[in-house]
């Protein structure tokens, strides 16, 4: 049975992504290379500088949206889902990265920084380009080796079977742990158990059975302790975000409470009514904008201003326009074509390999006539 799709979900995306976006292009850098943010968004750059927590939005959706598209799924159908989702449109946008980045290695008379070599492009197509110590062509990558180890976590509960009582085992022990790896120090458990953002994804896990099975105070305290430790982890994340000028900490603690009780409320089926189609369509389009936002986003701002001196309040969104667009295309002709091929492909390579593991057929021998 098909889940049904929650737009206002997407609507959700779709804001996290713009949020990131304008980070990055209005408070993250300096557009010409000398002149700290402000100086380009006096006001605006103040506000902006909070979008980078449009991740941990990402995170909360994201521990929802798994949660609910592998119940009921098998192990093999979950892994299809997550690679057919996950990669083509990853390895166009390296493409459409390495191709700007190429064509512009000085944009606006700023290099854009330097790419890695051929064998690192290659490695980043794996996605695993950070465990091998080899750097990204784009340093937002770094969220989807998050959500891989996300993805791998969650297999444990796929391949035992998606039920209410594993899942909440499986956010209890995963939030536990978390809370605990930074006393422990230890390499490994830092690296599966995701201390510094596995609060959000367990969140999300129980606002989905919240919706699915409706609240108990079990899965309101799941919820309340992942903000807890939320609050915890984001003094650290709110410190390291450094544009030249003071960063106020207190928006950035109400803007995730904020992310908590609207996702609470999807939960509860408070936005069950939106259904504009609008909405899903740019829900689709988050994910190859989100690849493709900040270096070819940083080429787009720079040549701009270098070409026009137009305004950065004009170049960043004109630019999101643009990105905008470059998604769509991403979406409509590599997405909705690969996506059902690779799924197809995928599919047959599981039923083989299991194929190989029934036993031989016993051969009948035909007596001599």
């Amino acid at each position: 049975m098909s889940t049904p799709r929650l737009a206002a979900l997407d609507g959700l995306r779709l804001l996290a992504a713009v949020a990131v976006a304008v980070f990055h292009l209005g408070a993250s850098w300096r557009l010409d290379g000398v002149r700290p943010p402000d100086f380009f968004l006096p006001t605006g750059s103040h506000v902006v500088i909070y979008g980078f927590l449009g991740v941990e939005l990402f995170f909360l959706i994201s521990g929802f949206v798994i949660c609910m598209s592998a119940w009921d799924r098998p192990l093999g159908g979950y892994f299809v889902s997550r690679v057919s989702r996950l990669y083509p449109a990853y390895w166009v946008c390296i493409a459409i990265t390495v191709l700007v980045v190429l064509a512009l290695p000085i944009s606006g008379g700023v290099p854009v920084g330097e790419l890695p070599d051929l064998p690192g492009v290659a490695i980043n197509l794996t996605m695993l380009q950070e465990p091998l110590g080899v750097s990204s062509v784009d340093t937002v990558y770094w969220t989807l080796f998050v959500e891989l180890r996300f993805y791998l976590l969650f297999a444990l509960v796929v391949w035992a079977g998606t039920t209410y009582r594993r899942v909440v085992l499986f956010c209890s022990v995963w939030l536990t742990v978390a809370v605990l790896a930074p006393a422990w120090k230890l390499p490994f458990v830092d690296l599966v158990a995701i201390p510094d953002y596995a609060c959000y994804f367990v969140a999300g896990m129980a606002m989905y059975l919240i919706h699915r099975f409706g609240a108990t105070p079990l899965l309101y305290g799941i919820v309340g302790m992942s903000w807890l430790v939320s609050m915890d982890r984001l003094g650290e994340r709110l410190g390291s975000v450094h544009p030249g000028f003071e960063v106020p900490t207190w928006p950035g603690y109400l803007l995730v409470s904020v992310f908590f009780a609207v996702m609470l409320a999807i939960a509860h089926g408070h936005a069950d009514r939106i259904r504009w189609r609008w909405l899903t369509v740019a829900g689709s389009l988050t994910y190859p904008f989100y690849l493709l936002h900040q270096r070819v986003g940083y080429a787009l701002v720079r040549t701009g201003y270098h070409l026009t001196a137009a305004p950065a309040w004009l170049l960043i969104p004109a630019a999101i326009v643009v990105l905008g667009g470059m998604a769509w295309l991403v979406h409509r002709y590599v997405e909705r074509p690969l996506m059902p091929l690779m799924r197809s492909a995928l599919t047959r390579s599981i039923a083989a390999a299991r194929a190989d593991d029934l036993p031989a057929p016993k051969r009948v021998r035909v007596p001599a006539a």
